[in-house]
């Protein structure tokens, strides 16, 4: 039996489509090559907006017509969030707590029922998949899963719980694995990673040393971080480990105070601009990473220039800007003065245009400059083969060495940087 699994949304969601199919591939199932060749589809959803669901039915509907024999496995945020809506396009479904139900349904087929979406209680334990990834350089480890903060715009609490923390010694374990299987860089995720050990009487920065003390991991980096969640001490640690990357990527939602309170965001933009400051008094050389909503219920063009401003002032090395879809569910999409589609796109090419321009100069900078990169693997683009992988601060560097067939895939090696291009910096191989 062949199956394929294909995934919507976070990294999260990537990492544990990774692991579900490291776990059909121990029941002896194959992985399939391509659509046509699959017994079983799993499509692993998202539920963050309205659009990531209407194209998770537009996946299941086109799977149909290319592989009308196949069974179709919906699994993730979407029927966990929303556990009545209409799933016919598919043949079994379950959400984000059970994900051994669907492997229970392959297996048993047809002695189960099509549906299993158990909620989530206070009382939840961590539960995960094995982390998984065919390059065996970079290893996505998620150690945290659920959000106990109820951001006005988010439906994530009801389709992940509540926040809780892989154990002390499951975490050790899953470390030394990673290791030994030649992993060489571990990225720490979660749905909401500064609360981990909150359960478990740990902290994010035990986890870091944890990693960073493990031989052979060579780089630890961290997935996305609520701004709350972070002080001084936390980021001395850090600093303290010489394998952590500084590379932070720290949620801002709005540079505007009053639609931060709106958000029932924790922090204002006074305490976003210090902790900003601290990283990077602590790390010279931090990317510093963000996401921006614009056109939040009842922002004026005053907030969205403050907003403007202060990504300006902060000086973002990227910014991921989105244009607010109301979600069903959610308070925010029941607020008065919803901003207009066009005003919405209007503001999202504003900031977004500003983004890339500094972008650009963070990119710019880099060229004559000799970097360190984590070789992740071979790539071809346009009869052009390189190298690619990213360096400390999480920058994309395709490199062009002499001998395309030198072996330098899971290698940490010096490159200077000639060029940049799109969204990464292009670059050789320094000569010893």
């Amino acid at each position: 039996m062949k199956f394929k699994v294909l995934t919507l949304g976070c990294k999260v969601n990537h990492a544990e489509s990774s692991g579900l199919a490291s776990v059909l591939r121990g029941m002896q199932l194959e992985e399939a090559g391509s659509a046509a060749d699959a017994d079983i589809f799993i499509v692993n959803s998202c539920a963050v907006t309205a659009e990531s669901v209407r194209k998770t039915k537009q996946l299941l509907r086109s799977l149909k017509k290319k592989n009308p024999d196949a069974k179709r496995i919906l699994t993730g945020c979407w029927p966990q969030a929303f556990p009545e809506d209409d799933f016919s396009e598919a043949d079994f479904v379950t959400g984000t707590k059970n994900r051994e139900a669907l492997l229970d349904w392959i297996t048993a087929q047809s002695d189960l029922p099509q549906k299993n979406i158990p909620t989530y209680s206070s009382g939840d334990v961590f539960s995960t998949l094995p982390c998984a990834d065919t390059t065996r350089t970079r290893a996505f480890l998620k150690i945290q899963d659920g959000c106990n903060q109820f951001c006005s715009y988010c439906i994530i609490p009801f389709a992940r719980g509540r926040c809780r923390s892989m154990p002390p010694e499951r975490l050790q374990t899953e470390i030394r694995n990673l290791a030994a299987a030649g992993f060489r860089e571990i990225v720490l995720t979660g749905i909401n990673i500064g609360f981990f050990g909150m359960d478990t009487g740990q902290t994010l920065a035990d986890a870091v040393e944890l990693c960073a003390a493990e031989e052979g991991i060579i780089r630890v980096r961290l997935g996305s971080l609520e701004p709350e969640r972070m002080d001084a001490d936390t980021l001395r640690r850090f600093a303290a480990c010489e394998k952590f990357c500084p590379q932070f990527h720290l949620s801002l939602q709005s540079g505007s105070d009053s639609v931060l309170k709106r958000m029932n965001r924790r922090y204002d933009t006074a305490q976003y601009r210090a902790l900003a400051a601290e990283i990077h008094r602590l790390f010279p050389d931090a990317a510093l990473t963000t996401d921006v909503i614009v056109g939040f219920p009842g922002e004026t063009d005053a907030e969205f220039e403050e907003t403007c401003r202060f990504v300006q002032e902060i000086g973002f090395t990227k910014v991921h800007v989105f244009p607010y879809s109301a979600r069903e569910g959610t308070r925010a999409a029941k607020f008065p003065d919803q901003v207009p589609q066009d005003v919405k796109t209007r503001r999202s090419a504003k900031l977004t245009a500003l983004a890339n321009e500094i972008r650009r100069k963070h990119l710019e900078q880099f060229v004559g400059r000799t970097v360190s990169v984590l070789v992740e693997g071979r790539k071809q683009q346009n009869a052009q083969r390189f190298y690619q992988g990213h360096t400390p601060d999480g920058t994309l560097v395709k490199i062009f060495p002499e001998n395309a067939e030198k072996g330098l895939q899971n290698s940490a090696i010096c490159v200077t940087i000639e060029a940049y291009e799109d969204d990464c910096l292009c670059g050789v191989p320094t000569a010893d």
